[in-house]
């Protein structure tokens, strides 16, 4: 006969929430979907394999490509997964707006030899052909974030088969997205990496912390939160757990891993960096979003009245951006990071993702067993 512990039956408790036992998860763990090169397929793949649940980063891509990136995971894996896209208007901006921001990209430009930057026939790929294609696709998991879908649109995700998933980062948001018909809603803390999902008020007004924001959320929704911003290990998915979250998403923690695409000079930044070293800027991309602060963040911050709107700044900046990946130079890259970046230098270099999500794991079952164990025999 096997004898299970009241700690170890605590931690197991614990560890398995609506959420994850919906999914068939081992933990309550989500990995964050970010755009621009870092999730793919053999990233989402390996954490969805491993136990948790892989997310494709969707936004930047044309409806064709992320029928192909959702085909290669289908290959990889047959457990499940999700899409992310942004919600976005198409992007018309007048002569003067484009003008005006290549006026401060153009000398970047000219350090990699580009020439001067011209306005694009398109700014972002439609998003309403993206929806589409999330539809056509069945996914078991759809996420979006920038605004809010309309309740027909959650309706035909949900006849699909899709468990639909917006982004809050205050407690109007997360009520927005229960009454359009949302199954949860990711908490996205003022730590988080990336960029702002704020869609109702200002964005600088919206930099809610984690701790304060995932409680409120799940009690003024009543729907499944999941806590995202500056979890970094399993004491974070523990303590956000404890707040109400029936899981997390985690994006920074999976940056360093091998099947990231991220350059090599991200990566060491990223193990480099100190509590202090990203901010929250517009001028990269348009829309507020937090990173290692470099001379691209700097530059063109110097010149705010320059920068255009998202996504009309974040295409114009895209080719110098594209270029720096390719030349291995941080100092003209978005360097998207989350406030809890250095809590993964004890991770290993080029960590694989399924190694990642097996230490989490462990990591968590410690931090409950430990809990577990002290509310038992207290000192």
């Amino acid at each position: 006969m096997t004898f299970v512990s009241a700690s170890q039956s605590a931690a197991a408790a614990a560890i398995s929430t609506p959420f994850s036992r919906r999914f068939g998860l081992r933990l309550p763990l989500v990995q964050g979907p970010m755009a621009g090169g870092p999730t793919t397929p053999a990233l989402v793949a390996a954490v969805s394999n491993a136990g948790a649940l892989g997310f494709l980063a969707g936004a930047a891509l044309a409806p064709e490509k992320i029928a192909s990136e959702v085909a290669a995971i289908r290959a990889l894996t047959e457990r499940p997964f999700g899409v992310n896209l942004f919600v976005l208007d198409a992007a018309h901006p007048d002569d003067a707006t484009v003008h005006r921001a290549l006026a401060s990209i153009d000398p970047l430009r000219a350090h990699y030899g580009l020439p001067p930057g011209e306005p694009l026939a398109r700014y972002a790929p439609d998003f309403r052909a993206q929806l589409d294609t999330l539809v056509e696709l069945r996914l078991p998991v759809v996420s979006f974030t920038f605004g809010l879908l309309a309740a027909a649109d959650v309706a035909r995700l949900h006849a699909a088969g899709s468990y639909v998933i917006g982004t809050a980062t205050h407690v109007a948001e997360g009520l927005a997205w229960r009454d359009v018909g949302a199954d949860a809603i990711v908490a996205q803390g003022a730590e988080a990496g990336g960029h702002r999902g704020t869609f109702i008020g200002e964005a600088p007004h919206a930099l809610v912390g984690t701790l304060a924001l995932v409680p409120q959320l799940a009690d003024a929704t009543g729907l499944p939160v999941l806590a995202a911003g500056g979890i970094m290990d399993g004491r974070g998915i523990a303590a956000a757990l404890a707040l109400g979250a029936q899981g997390v998403q985690m994006g920074t923690a999976f940056l360093g891993c091998a099947e990231s695409a991220i350059s090599a000079d991200w990566k060491t930044r990223l193990r480099n960096a100190s509590d202090t070293a990203t901010s929250v800027t517009r001028a990269i991309t348009g829309r507020h979003a937090r990173g290692i602060r470099n001379p691209l963040m700097q530059q063109l911050e110097a010149q705010p009245e320059n920068v255009a709107p998202y996504p009309v700044q974040n295409a114009l900046t895209q080719e110098l951006r594209q270029r720096a990946a390719r030349a291995n130079d941080g100092d003209y890259l978005s360097l998207w990071s989350g406030q809890g970046a250095p809590l993964a230098r004890l991770r290993e270099a080029n960590l694989g993702a399924a190694e990642l999500v097996d230490a989490l794991d462990a990591e968590l079952r410690a931090t409950l067993r430990r809990f577990a164990t002290d509310a038992l025999h207290p000192a």
